[in-house]
């Protein structure tokens, strides 16, 4: 069996340039997994080759903040404040996962994400109360075959009222040296930090010499409501800590001397809009960031509040997005002539704008000779798409993860036809099911139906 793949006769989307669509385009996958050519009518060789005509082809997307542990309590914070938030997940039921129930929430929340066409996921992983769990977090991000940042968050206390608690050190030196002592591999490994927002400044900047000394990236909320409100990014600057290894997580609240503290460090920006609004963060950044010169990526944040696919995100981002610029044109009786967040802009955003903030726009996040075949193909045989005559607003506008046909990783085909790869689905939601009976049996207050709300218990 060939272990070279062609994809025939496309609509691919590229992502190397905004706006780059190439029609009735191959793409021949070398064995190892890269992309060897692109172009019309190539050779196919020994290749396998799929015929992908009349479809979409684009580079899979990039979850730049996920707390993926969180899926087994899907939807439960639905219709919760972050007050609610916070007392119903950080001081309630993240006490009682398991590693096992990490596993699982790891497992299915990546391979959800994977199915919807998210090929790269920086796990935000702030609930690792033993090195097990931590272990059992990392297993499952391998074991999915997509490709995944573990961002090491220490414990869920991290965010109580001990700002001198540093929880996590030890355990992410002995993460960074068992599981990621060499380089390669689909699973890396960066630091999720607390940040100035949370901790002591001595205690922040004993957390990013760690970082320094275990020679990974962060990625870090700040300017998330009121706690934003305190000039993270200024302290920050004052202590020197500020550098294009930073990824900062909503950035809402942030004032604009601070967005142009890390766009003049290099430092990346992770918007997540239905979070964001939601939880009463402030209205997503998405065009301050653009105006301060940085280019925002995209996050699920926590599928125990929202749905977990790009799509949807992307909608909500733009939406809201074209919202606020129109405004003060509704106010004034101007007629703006031009939109200027468009559609080309959100799918960078979702993909290489992405890979860079994780740090691997050399790998992945677009569709080029030499880089990884992260790809995902979109199902032809949906009337959402007929006629296809703007596939990058298509894509935006249209595409839902119900229309994610196939989707390679590193080459490698992990769904097919509309089904992943070698996923025993029923054992899957079996024991997605029994982590969340369990955890909600440990907490028995909580409810399925979505009415109950922490503040209500803990008041």
């Amino acid at each position: 069996m060939s272990t070279r793949t062609l994809l025939r006769g496309g609509t691919v989307i590229t992502a190397v340039r905004p706006g780059e669509v190439l029609t009735d385009t191959d793409i021949l996958i070398g064995a190892d997994g890269t992309i060897e050519a692109i172009g019309q009518g190539l050779d196919a060789g020994d290749a396998e080759v799929i015929d992908v005509h009349g479809r979409i082809v684009h580079p899979g997307f990039v979850d730049t903040h996920r707390h993926t542990w969180q899926s087994v309590v899907r939807n439960l914070a639905s219709d919760w404040s972050l007050t609610e938030y916070l007392a119903g997940l950080h001081t309630g039921l993240s006490k009682h996962f398991r590693p096992e129930d990490t596993y699982t929430g790891n497992y299915l929340g990546a391979l959800e994400a994977l199915d919807s066409g998210i090929t790269t996921l920086v796990d935000w992983s702030h609930n690792l109360a033993t090195p097990e769990h931590a272990d059992a977090a990392v297993a499952a991000l391998k074991d999915t075959g997509m490709r995944a940042v573990f961002a090491h968050g220490g414990g869920a206390d991290q965010w109580g009222s001990l700002p001198s608690a540093n929880v996590h050190p030890d355990d992410a030196r002995r993460v960074r040296d068992e599981h990621f002592s060499s380089e390669g591999g689909l699973v890396t490994m960066a630091l999720a930090l607390r940040g100035p927002q949370f901790v002591t400044p001595e205690v922040n900047v004993a957390d990013f010499r760690l970082a320094a000394d275990l020679d990974l990236r962060v990625t870090m909320h700040a300017g998330d409501g009121y706690w934003g409100k305190s000039g993270p990014i200024r302290k920050m600057h004052a202590d020197g800590l500020l550098s294009d290894r930073i990824t900062y997580v909503h950035c809402c609240t942030l004032g604009d001397d601070e967005l142009k503290l890390i766009a003049d460090s290099g430092g990346t920006a992770s918007v997540a809009p239905d979070v964001e609004m939601q939880m009463g963060h402030g209205f997503p950044a998405t065009g301050r960031l653009l105006r301060a010169g940085i280019r925002p990526t995209f996050s699920i944040d926590v599928c125990s509040s929202n749905g977990g696919d790009m799509f949807a995100t992307m909608r909500t981002a733009i939406g809201m997005q074209r919202a606020l610029d129109n405004a003060p044109s509704v106010d004034t009786g101007e007629v703006l002539e031009r939109i200027s967040l468009t559609c080309a802009d959100v799918v960078q955003f979702a993909t290489i704008d992405g890979a860079h903030a994780a740090g691997l726009s050399d790998t992945t996040g677009s569709i080029a000779v030499g880089k990884a075949a992260d790809i995902v193909v979109l199902d032809d045989r949906s009337l959402a798409l007929t006629p296809l005559n703007n596939p990058i607003g298509s894509l935006v506008y249209s595409a839902h993860p119900g229309l994610v046909r196939d989707v390679f990783v590193q080459g490698r085909r992990v769904k097919k036809d509309g089904e992943l790869v070698g996923v025993d689905l029923a054992r899957l939601k079996a024991d997605a099911e029994a982590s969340r009976s369990y955890l909600l049996g440990e907490m028995p207050e909580a409810r399925l139906d979505g009415t109950w709300h922490p503040a209500l218990v803990t008041a």
